[in-house]
């Protein structure tokens, strides 16, 4: 019989690992690098790549869209080849709780899109291309980045049923949970129809 004692300590180490991945935060360090002041204070205050483009700076805000998607990436990718598929969901949650509550910004991270994204397409790329696909096609119909986000995300638990991917249904339901607590507030504005729209400076 496996150890089970052991099992949950291979568990929680890559509980760790992943939240330490995940609260790296690139959109901050991007944005410091390129000159563009304290992220935390310009435009919505938040540290992923939407508001680093409300700096003007395409270039810092694909490459903090693509950081932050591979660091989810990562942590999944080195969990599984490294200790199983369990590890790997373990790591893809911490690793998005890591991008959203990050201990070196006092707990106030991300919303956690892109790297909920790249935690997909790692652990079943082809569920993740179709969230992205997703999220392309209402954001380019509606300009609402956050809108985008809700409608992919939310989809994740049901597509991945569909597309025979079920292993992931609960791993989904609780990232989606906690990507939708996050915007919680542009929930709000959408509804009151004073969301900022993608590009937008304010």
């Amino acid at each position: 019989m496996p150890d089970l004692t052991s099992s949950i300590t291979v568990l929680m180490l890559w509980a760790v690992i992943g939240y330490a991945m995940g609260s790296v935060p690139f959109g901050v360090l991007v944005a410091r690098y390129w000159g563009l002041g304290d992220l935390t204070k310009i435009g919505s205050g938040n540290i992923g790549a939407t508001n680093v483009l409300r700096t003007g700076n395409k270039r810092a805000a694909a490459t903090t869209l693509v950081l932050d998607g591979a660091k989810g990436a990562v942590a999944v990718l080195l969990a599984r080849a490294m200790a199983g598929e369990d590890a790997a969901q373990v790591a893809a949650l911490a690793a998005l709780i890591g991008h959203c509550f990050p201990v070196w910004l006092g707990f106030k991270g991300g919303k956690g899109v892109a790297s909920f994204l790249g935690i997909v397409l790692a652990l079943y790329w082809p569920l993740g291309l179709l969230l992205c696909a997703v999220w392309l096609v209402v954001a380019k119909l509606s300009k609402y980045s956050s809108l985008a986000a809700l409608i992919a995300v939310g989809l994740s638990p049901v597509l991945a049923l569909v597309i025979g991917h079920g292993q992931v249904f609960v791993l989904c339901s609780l990232m989606a949970a906690l990507v939708y607590w996050r915007h919680r507030g542009n929930i709000a504005q959408l509804r009151q129809g004073t969301e900022t729209k993608i590009g937008a400076k304010s």
